[in-house]
């Protein structure tokens, strides 16, 4: 995962995502390198338009996040209820990987 977060801040910061760039960035989080993946991972961002990933995941995942909105109205004890299956943060984030499939 820190690979792909890596290859989104540099993209973040107008960089080049290139092999050096990746590296320096991990390295700088305290990351140890593995040279296959970084490689692995220039070439599977070769020729993809980040942008218009991340706005297409932004758009498919517009919906989802309305939806409890207009789920209609639940008694005022569900509702005062915290939920307790929330997923934690690093399965929320897993689906990132495939911005850059």
């Amino acid at each position: 995962m820190e690979y792909i977060y890596a290859a989104m801040l540099i993209h973040k910061a107008g960089g080049k995502i290139d092999e050096a760039t990746v590296k320096k960035v991990l390295e700088a989080a305290g990351v140890t390198v593995d040279d296959a993946r970084v490689k692995a991972l220039v070439a599977a961002l070769d020729g993809v338009d980040i942008e218009k990933a991340i706005e297409t995941c932004a758009i498919a995942a517009a919906p989802v996040a309305a939806a409890p909105a207009s789920a209609g109205a639940a008694p005022a004890e569900e509702k005062a209820k915290p939920k307790e299956d929330k997923k934690p943060a690093a399965e929320a984030a897993a689906g990132l990987g495939a911005l850059f499939g």
